[in-house]
């Protein structure tokens, strides 16, 4: 997992819109980053640049246009960050991150059963 660039927590919207449309133009990137932030079209080309330079982010072109796609796969960022959170606030203790993740958010019943076969799951593991 050493090779798996930090992702910021701005440039997450970036990849998001990456991993959703993939190849995508960096119009297209500011269109849909922008739907959900305030941020400047330069912001974003900023954010899209430091992906590339951190090779999370790709890029083919011809002229002016350029197709963006990802370097990395979400569920392995994913899988990345959430050990690092695990590590840094829990110490890397998973029963007390479930607590606290469980006991604060709101779970509907499908929410429970889903989490309960997932604990299921790995205890026949």
């Amino acid at each position: 997992m050493n090779n798996i660039p930090k992702i910021s927590e701005a440039e997450w919207a970036v990849m998001k819109a990456i991993w959703n449309e993939n190849p995508i133009t960096s119009n297209r990137v500011i269109e849909v980053v922008s739907e959900s932030t305030n941020w400047q079209p330069k912001t974003i080309r900023t954010l899209l640049n430091r992906l590339v330079s951190k090779g999370a982010v790709g890029h083919d072109g011809k002229g002016r246009e350029y197709k963006f796609f990802p370097l990395v796969e979400e569920s392995v960022v994913v899988k990345a960050e959430s050990s690092s959170f695990l590590s840094r606030v829990f110490g890397g203790a998973l029963k007390p991150a479930l607590a606290a993740m469980v006991e604060s958010e709101k779970l509907t019943k499908e929410d429970i059963e889903e989490l309960k076969r997932i604990l299921d799951e790995k205890q026949g593991e």
